[in-house]
């Protein structure tokens, strides 16, 4: 019976972990499963889709062939489909009935579309020539934009596989059943060996039969002795056997052990094979606000970029050069400055745009519509050149993207107070309104702040908008209000005056709402000094900036002079006792000229 037990427990063992490490090799399943699309289309442009990408679960892995030059890059679909715009491009679908990709053509104006690297749009690209691999995790509201160099067809190869769930939970479990039973099986084989060699001692004698009469003794016949075969096992030997038998099963069970270990044998253990974790850098959260207009990695990279463009075109004075990250204000103060420099090296050049760190983001809620816009306050390394080393004041950039296929442009800079405390904003990464010029939610309108400042400049306390500004910590007025210009007239000589205007700039405004439907403003006001002589014969003679730039040294017709002013303010909102703060401001001249 004990062989028997032992039998039937070893048929179990075998029959457990063989199962066990039959789900491991022959009784798997596929660890991926890969779809291949092959278009023969002339399109430029292949988008796949958030859809497409999460048919199935789990990360994705694309090969993409089929030209010689490669180009890759996801989005939001909203910003691929906004740049891809009227171009005929290859729209990538994935067919569950049949599990295979299909390519739709979608037609379109365009048949050449500009270089894709480099947009502010892609939160990620990748390059690669003949054949490229990219491995991403994205959700439904992220696509991938295929191309080659913008006039080539798209790339015509692309495969996408995705892991499957191939784990076997109960691996483990079963061959560790095994082996346990394996372990039961040596236990009742050696029970039953001792006690098989146990019974096979001297017996009990029987009890003796009555005495008989004694038989006549019969002749002693000669005695021999049997000889015992070789074959005999001997004590030692049997003791050996016995031992190699002990540490057959204890190898056996100790392999068995170490191949059930792994974490993806047991259930519940080693997670979701179907949807690995991805780097943090390919994780694209979900908000349920509107996103902004870029990330705050995105405006990371742009300051950077705007940064290096501003500094070798300051070092070139190459004003073309700048057009590839200014526009408007911004740009016309720098281009004034660059004209200035060029006649006289001496002036001193704008400070610089710093790269980094970036303490404030602030980006438009973004939707299918363009332009967006972008607040980004960077603070600059201290000043070296001066003992003790100063701190420079932070600069506040505002961003401009004027259309998808267009990078992002800073249309203001101004450098911030040194006492200038910017209002409670959301957190990094959460986009805001960008507010209508006549929102009534404030308690100024941004349309009606530059014509309404201005009238403070021009009139002072007399002016009806002079109760809306915080006055007391505004620092522009003392250099551009009443009392600067009428010091400014006294300092002239007797044979000349001088005039001043001032009005609200030409460039756009933008308005950035703040926590508690606040405000940050961003406005250019131009001003004009022109200078006449009065009386007959009298010259005029212009001096320092205005002298270089016009290159007149003396005149009997007069010089105007124009400058171009950049201003941050944060506007409280409607019903709030709270005043409008100037948060900063950059100027500049820009021009200067004889009078004709």
């Amino acid at each position: 019976m004990r062989f028997v037990l032992a039998i039937v427990s070893l048929v179990i063992a075998v029959g457990l972990a063989g199962y066990g490490f039959a789900q491991r090799t022959i009784l798997s399943g596929p660890e991926s499963l890969k779809v291949t699309s092959v278009t023969e289309s002339e399109a430029p442009v292949t988008v796949i889709d958030g859809e497409t990408l999460n048919a199935l679960e789990g990360r994705q892995d694309l090969e993409i062939s089929g030209s010689d030059t490669i180009f890759a890059a996801y989005a939001r679909t909203i910003d691929v489909l906004a740049w891809v715009g009227d171009a005929t491009y290859n729209e990538i679908s994935f067919d569950s009935e049949t599990s295979t990709l299909t390519s739709t053509t979608r037609q379109g104006t365009e048949d050449i579309v500009p270089a894709p690297a480099g947009s502010d749009l892609w939160l990620r690209e990748y390059t690669g020539e003949n054949e490229l691999d990219v491995k991403v995790s994205l959700n439904e509201d992220f696509s991938i934009l295929l191309v080659s160099d913008g006039t080539q067809p798209a790339p015509s190869t692309v495969s996408i596989s995705w892991p499957l769930d191939n784990r076997t939970p109960w691996a483990g479990p079963l061959i560790a059943v095994g082996g346990v039973m394996l372990l039961l099986a040596v236990a009742f084989f050696v029970w039953a060996v001792v006690h098989r060699f146990r019974t096979r001692g001297p017996r009990r004698k029987s009890i003796k039969p009555p005495k008989t009469p004694r038989m006549p003794k019969l002749p002693k016949q000669r005695s021999y002795q049997v000889r015992r075969p070789d074959s005999v096992t001997s004590t030692r030997g049997r003791r050996s056997s016995r031992r190699m038998t002990a540490m057959i099963p204890v190898v056996l069970v100790g392999t068995l052990a170490l191949s059930g270990c792994s974490a993806e044998l047991w259930p519940g253990v080693g997670g979701d094979a179907a949807s690995p974790s991805p780097s943090v850098s390919e994780v694209i959260p979900v908000e349920e606000l509107q996103p902004p207009a870029a990330t705050v990695r995105q405006v990371e990279s742009m300051v950077r970029d705007i940064a290096a463009v501003a500094a070798t075109a300051d070092a070139t004075l190459d004003t073309e050069a700048l057009k590839a990250r200014f526009a408007g204000p911004a740009l016309d103060l720098r281009a004034g400055n660059y004209a200035i420099r060029a006649k006289d090296s001496a002036h001193p050049a704008l400070p610089a745009i710093p790269e980094g760190p970036v303490e404030v983001t602030l980006p438009q809620q973004a939707d299918e519509t363009w332009p967006r816009s972008i607040l980004a306050v960077v603070t600059p390394p201290q000043d070296e050149s001066t003992d003790p080393p100063t701190d420079l004041p932070p600069v506040a950039l505002t961003l401009v993207q004027q259309t998808p296929r267009e990078q992002f442009k800073v249309n203001y800079s101004v450098a911030l107070e040194s006492d200038a405390v910017l209002p409670e904003l959301p957190p990094e990464g959460v986009g805001v309104p960008r507010l209508a010029p006549d929102t009534k939610f404030l308690t100024m309108p941004p349309s009606q702040l530059a014509a309404a400042y201005v009238d403070v400049l021009n009139v002072g306390a007399e002016s009806a908008s002079y109760q809306f500004f915080d006055v007391e910590q505004d620092d522009f007025i003392p250099n551009v209000g009443v009392e600067a210009r009428a010091a400014r007239k006294a300092a002239i000589p007797a044979t000349a005056a001088i005039e001043f205007a001032i009005a609200p700039g030409t460039a756009e405004s933008v308005a950035l709402a703040s926590n508690e439907s606040g405000a940050l403003v961003t406005v250019s006001l131009s001003e004009t000094e022109t200078v006449k002589p009065v009386e007959a014969g009298a010259t005029v003679n212009p001096e320092g900036a205005t002298k270089t730039l016009s290159g007149v040294t003396g005149t009997t017709k007069g010089v105007m002079a124009s400058y171009i002013d950049q201003l941050l303010f944060y506007i409280p909102p409607v019903g709030s006792s709270e005043k409008i703060v100037l948060l900063g401001f950059s100027q500049g001249l820009v021009s200067a000229q004889e009078i004709a």
